[in-house]
């Protein structure tokens, strides 16, 4: 059974969603979903996948990054920053899965560009990314293989994005409440041109007393079962949009995850890995190595950025909710014997029915 979104329960989060308020709103996004879990293992983890465009023929993915703490890994970020595009997927999974997800994806950006690899000297270059998932799940034991990675990428779709405890979502905690997959989209207009600008998240940070949702000290409000005084986790940011944005704006708009976390209270601790990649769907158009000289291509004044950016702090903001809203109570590996409990919901209603403001 599906639970409510934070919408649903009444929250008012600022701006215009897209129809599904996911990142899937943006033309072409698709995402996947491999979830392992076996409590008998102490498995619970899996792998996310989002495809930024469809097709057997490659596209180069134009895109910035930008880490606000660096205590985790998205690969691929080197040649971003020096390129501004990638090519292929964006893979999510647990800290020991990267190279698992890593080798899975780039044995499906063989098969799946497979004129392109079999006729061109070149190299897959995947993004794979990671949040630590070892007190929900038994790390160490490696469950993520390369087959996960490919799952995941097959499983892809457009539509309705799972949140909470799906695919590399599946083992996080955020604010010591279970956490995971989260997701929301902004609908925005520059000048006569409707964009959409959406985010997905791999929330697995912050510690109880900083959570803050829409100004509200929720963390305070409801302390209990919280243990740790200190950050032990990290998150991820995707944000997609279909705006024209060169290497260097997406940059930009990169950083607006730092605010979108933020607003939740986390200050981005010195254990985290808050790590954000933005790309733009715009601008198709050969591989580099196979264009012409000279390349012609859209983008947006960067003085007219700002709905943009204000869009990205909002839905990462909102995504960050939806995954807290979709938890439940998941029993712990590491240590044993303890529950990492979903947010309360009703106790979040209430919250804001007693002042919503």
């Amino acid at each position: 059974m599906t639970k409510p979104r934070a919408r649903d329960l009444g929250l008012p989060f600022q701006g215009t969603p897209g129809p599904l308020n996911a990142i899937t709103d943006v033309p072409g996004v698709t995402v996947g979903f491999c979830t392992l879990t076996d409590p008998s293992r102490g498995m619970r983890t899996g792998v996310t996948a989002i495809l930024p465009r469809p097709g057997h023929e490659p596209r180069p993915v134009w895109a910035g990054s930008y880490a606000l703490n660096g205590n985790g890994e998205m690969t691929g970020t080197h040649w971003i920053n020096d390129a501004g595009y990638f090519l292929g997927p964006v893979l999510i999974t647990n800290t020991h899965g990267v190279g698992a997800a890593h080798q899975g994806a780039t044995r499906w950006m063989i098969d799946h560009y497979a004129d392109y690899f079999r006729e061109q000297h070149v190299w897959a270059m995947p993004v794979v990314a990671e949040t630590y998932d070892g007190v929900l799940n038994d790390i160490n034991a490696m469950h993520v293989q390369a087959e996960h990675a490919i799952a995941a990428l097959e499983a892809r779709s457009g539509g309705p994005v799972a949140e909470g405890s799906s695919g590399g979502g599946n083992g996080m905690i955020c604010y010591e409440f279970k956490g995971g997959t989260g997701t929301s989209s902004r609908m925005i207009g520059i000048e006569g041109q409707s964009y959409t600008v959406a985010a997905l998240v791999q929330a697995n940070h912050g510690i109880r007393p900083w959570l803050s949702i829409l100004g509200k000290p929720v963390g305070r409000m409801i302390p209990e079962g919280a243990r740790h005084s200190a950050e032990m986790g990290s998150i991820i940011v995707i944000l997609a949009t279909d705006a024209p944005l060169s290497g260097l704006s997406l940059r930009q708009l990169a950083k607006r995850a730092a605010i979108g976390i933020g607003r939740g209270g986390t200050p981005g601790g010195n254990s985290s890995g808050d790590i954000f990649l933005a790309f733009s769907t715009a601008n198709e158009g050969p591989m580099p190595q196979l264009a012409d000289a000279v390349l012609t291509r859209q983008e947006l004044n960067i003085e007219r950025l700002d709905p943009l950016y204000l869009a990205a702090v909002e839905a990462v903001e909102e995504a960050v909710v939806n995954a807290l809203v979709a938890g439940e109570d998941v029993a712990t590996v590491k240590p044993e014997g303890h529950i990492c409990p979903a947010l309360p919901t009703a106790r979040l209603q209430e919250i804001f029915a007693t002042d919503p403001k």
